[in-house]
């Protein structure tokens, strides 16, 4: 399905570093807009750890996040052959060294990244996000330790019209 949607352009890949620790979260995600007119359909995520301290991340859906958010410089069509490139209309926002995990949404399930890792997650399209929907990945920081974490968090998507 994913070279499928890549030959038509509506595949789209990006990455995001974080950093928290020290009691402060970090969160990256898809934000469908209000008013994008498509779908978003996650396909594929990672959670990269950098630092030799395993954390925990949660995957979230439709959450309020706190903190600042970013939008990542970090994306791309998968398929750079066509012309003009094909934009995405969902938003990669992160954030970084936050006071809490996100305020309201829906937390689906947990994953343990471990030190100096990369834990995959193939998701098939099977998460669908309507306009105004997202899809984002809270990392937890550890209470065992005051040190900063270095982490990175990739997807993978594609959009279809409503």
């Amino acid at each position: 399905m994913s070279l499928y949607k890549s030959l038509q352009g509506k595949y789209f890949v990006g990455g995001s570093q974080e950093e928290f620790g020290s009691g402060k979260y970090a969160w990256a995600g898809l934000f469908n807009p209000k008013d994008s007119g498509v779908l978003l359909f996650v396909n594929v995520f990672t959670v990269t750890n950098d630092s030799e301290i395993p954390f925990s991340v949660r995957v979230w859906l439709n959450a309020v996040t706190s903190g600042t958010a970013k939008q990542t410089k970090m994306q791309s069509p998968s398929n750079t052959a066509l012309r003009p490139l094909p934009k995405p209309k969902v938003q990669f926002l992160y954030g970084e060294n936050v006071d809490r995990e996100p305020l309201s949404g829906t937390p689906i399930y947990g994953r343990r990244c471990p030190a100096e890792s990369t834990v995959v997650a193939e998701e098939d399209g099977k998460f669908i996000c309507r306009p105004g929907g997202n899809f984002l990945i809270n990392c937890i920081p550890p209470e065992t330790t005051n040190e900063k974490i270095k982490g990175k968090i990739a997807f993978g998507w594609w959009e279809e019209p409503c």
